[in-house]
């Protein structure tokens, strides 16, 4: 009897070896799956034979044509995106890091911001804003929120204007435009890098009453339409869309187009108006879709873009300024950098892009920081914001 139950026993024994064995075995994979999300850029780069680009954020020397020059206006900040100018050369930015709006005052003597003034936090995601009426419309993950503004540029009531917009995926930033028209245009990128939305929202550019009344569907078959501006020779809203990735390091180039009522732009079966996806199109795809202004660099990540008409800049700068977010998926890096892309009297595209500001990417190893928004001033400067260093330059020209 004794010599059965010591046999029950061993088969006991093991059991709670496997046991604990198999929650180390649990615990270890969980740990390995947390690094692997947290360095998730980095693998992800690695797998696609991408070069990642690493380095400090600090302030960046920018190189410029003669005769411009640069500073910091405003720094500190935590993922500054897209800013807007209100009255008196206010600056009023998103803080994507901190969800919340953030004014700045008009330049001192020295170029730097006069004042700071937290409008309003607890935003969700907050990428972009708009100043209009006296108010701020921003482009939050789930919503476009109507800010109104006290007289101290302090938040005096919030509402949800446009809400339950669809969240996560991908590309969570939602770009907001007040047209021409006086209508709100809205931009929601895509859940994936190349796939079939259910969601008619996602890849597309939606069009509402300043209210958020009367939401339609206006353009589509646009993977991330990051960057939208109005150009003043043709009242065109104009916008900046980044392509799909694993196509290779030039394939397909991102692109600049002009917004059309119901254009189909052709993503995901279509890519830069031209080019059939090797994974999900078919002959004839491309048959019909909106065609590119301009072809940019594939993975350069193009975002802002602002046009510029003032005085202050020789006349050969008056065009198109883009900024260049930078590449991930390319095996040697991109972008990083502000473009000027010159039009002709009539607003129309009269050239390629050329550089205008460099030296965030160095030896195309590092960065130390990451062009996103771009703007005119009253004054006159280009104002573009970095997200990893956390700062707004300000570009001059000395005359």
């Amino acid at each position: 009897m004794a010599r059965w139950a010591s046999m029950r026993v061993l088969p006991n024994k093991l059991g709670k070896r496997a046991r604990v064995l198999l929650l180390a075995l649990v615990l270890v994979g969980v740990v390995a799956a947390a690094i692997a999300y947290s360095q998730r850029s980095a693998i992800r780069a690695l797998l696609s034979s991408s070069h990642y680009v690493g380095g400090n954020p600090t302030v960046t020397r920018l190189h410029l044509p003669t005769g411009f020059s640069a500073t910091v206006y405003a720094s500190g900040l935590n993922g500054p995106r897209f800013f807007a100018f209100g009255p008196d050369g206010t600056v009023f930015t998103t803080e994507r890091g901190t969800g919340s709006i953030v004014a700045f005052g008009p330049p001192d003597a020295s170029g730097k911001a006069s004042r700071r003034t937290v409008v309003i936090t607890g935003l969700d995601d907050p990428t972009s804003v708009v100043y209009f009426g006296g108010a701020l419309y921003v482009g939050e993950q789930n919503a476009v929120t109507r800010i109104a503004l006290g007289p101290d540029l302090r938040a005096a009531g919030k509402q949800d204007i446009v809400p339950n917009l669809p969240t996560g995926g991908q590309h969570t930033t939602r770009t907001v435009l007040i047209g021409p028209d006086g209508m709100l245009y809205v931009s929601i990128g895509s859940t994936c890098n190349n796939c079939v939305e259910t969601d008619s929202h996602r890849a597309a550019i939606w069009q509402y009453h300043l209210d958020g009344s009367g939401g339609r569907l206006y353009a589509r078959g646009l993977r991330n339409a990051v960057g939208l501006a109005i150009n003043p020779w043709s009242s065109q809203i104009w916008i900046t869309v980044n392509g799909r990735d694993n196509m290779g390091d030039n394939l397909p180039p991102d692109t600049l187009y002009a917004l059309q009522d119901g254009g189909n732009y052709g993503w995901p079966v279509c890519q830069a108006g031209t080019i059939i996806d090797p994974d999900l199109g078919h002959p004839g795809d491309c048959n019909g879709v909106v065609q590119p202004l301009v072809n940019l660099q594939a993975h350069s990540a193009p975002l802002g873009l602002a046009f510029y008409n003032s005085g202050v800049f020789p006349q050969r700068y008056h065009g198109l300024f883009v900024a260049y977010h930078g590449s991930w998926n390319r095996s040697v890096p991109i972008g990083y950098k502000v473009v000027f892309i010159p039009l002709d009297a009539s607003g129309n595209v009269a050239g390629p892009p050329q550089d205008f500001a460099t030296g965030w990417l160095q030896n195309n190893d590092d960065a130390t920081g990451r062009p996103v928004g771009v703007g005119v001033g009253s004054d006159g400067a280009l104002y573009v914001s970095d997200d990893k260093y956390g700062a707004i330059y300000r570009i001059t020209y000395n005359t």
